[in-house]
């Protein structure tokens, strides 16, 4: 199957969202995406652009999709963190997962930024290797941190 990589547009964003809930369901967090259309539509391309998303599309079908967006590193500067990498279920095993990676590290690598950072389950193997195979490093050693919208609730109720 051929596919072209391109820069997502905002009439993408709906094709966008249904890559998002296939790879929350693969992550057994079908429940877990609140964001909609419009959020990405007016994050995206509207006012402070608040990512970058590239694309896969075949036959006028998205069949994949890599989102990245700034950040800054105390100890490296500039960084982009790569948010969701997906490849529809049906194209896995067809170097579009590469396609999209490469096409990241060029973004990355045009920007001048000195890391590009992301996170993988711990039991997804097949991705672990894929990275890996990249020249990735996978930190084992490290937990991700995060307080969520109720989490950050509570933290303002206790002060």
């Amino acid at each position: 199957m051929d596919y072209i990589i391109r820069e997502a547009k905002a009439g993408d964003m709906a094709q966008v969202l249904g890559l998002v809930r296939e790879l929350a369901i693969f992550e057994k967090e079908s429940e877990a995406v609140e964001v909609t259309v419009a959020d990405l539509v007016a994050d995206g391309f509207e006012g402070n652009k608040l990512f970058q998303c590239f694309v896969a599309e075949s036959n006028g079908t998205l069949v994949g999709m890599a989102l990245v967006y700034p950040r800054y590193s105390t100890w490296k500067g500039p960084v982009i963190h790569l948010e969701d990498l997906i490849v529809t279920e049906s194209m896995r095993g067809s170097g579009l997962g590469s396609a999209l990676l490469t096409e990241v590290v060029k973004y990355g690598h045009r920007l001048g930024v000195k890391r590009i950072s992301w996170e993988v389950l711990d039991w997804n193997e097949p991705a672990i290797a894929f990275y890996e195979g990249k020249g990735a490093k996978v930190m084992r050693d490290w937990d991700v941190v995060q307080l969520d919208e109720q989490g950050i609730q509570n933290f303002i109720g206790n002060l």
